[in-house]
């Protein structure tokens, strides 16, 4: 068995190939059973595969962006939306220090999508710098829920090498927060 998390790579170039529905309903599942604050489910997850929409969604992204040529190129764009005050709130109240508790919850729904689409040989890129008023307007998102992030989707044209990470002694802590 593959070590999907090891292989998870952000994939910015795609070969022209559509993916299968089966896929996608796969992966619509892997983001269905993503655990949530108090089990309330504030994902809502827009499917983008028009190629007039993805470019128009492209010249939204930030100067620069390193994703911009993958909205064009991948066949699959995923818009992750989220009800900011569902999660992290009881009774209408904040009961969490962060009041943006939603974002948690969206960051288990993508990873779990990023990491399915590994299993099913897919890639993916997680995009967050663009303008999100009009993104969220050209998309129709209502009032009440935010467009947080795009997640690129499509069959990779190349394999990244795997980026420099921390050791785990650099970063995981016994006992005690320690600087040593």
């Amino acid at each position: 068995m593959e070590d999907f998390i090891l292989h998870r790579r952000s994939i910015r170039r795609f070969q022209d190939k559509a993916v299968e529905v089966e896929k996608m309903n796969q992966l619509y599942e892997a983001a269905r059973w993503a655990p949530s604050w108090g089990n309330q489910q504030c994902c809502e997850l827009v499917v983008i595969e028009d190629p007039e929409m993805r470019g128009k969604l492209a010249a939204l992204l930030s100067a620069k962006n390193p994703a911009t040529k993958s909205f064009e190129q991948a066949p699959v764009i995923i818009a992750v939306c989220g009800m900011p005050k569902k999660s992290g709130y009881y009774k209408d109240q904040q009961v969490t220090r962060y009041e943006n508790w939603f974002l948690y919850d969206l960051g288990i729904v993508s990873q779990n999508i990023c990491l399915k689409a590994v299993e099913l040989g897919l890639g993916t890129v997680i995009v967050g710098s663009f303008d999100h008023d009009k993104a969220e307007k050209l998309l129709s998102v209502p009032d009440g829920c935010e467009l947080v992030s795009f997640i690129v989707l499509g069959y990779p044209d190349h394999a990244p090498s795997p980026p420099k990470r921390k050791t785990v002694p650099e970063f995981v802590h016994f006992g005690k927060y320690s600087t040593q």
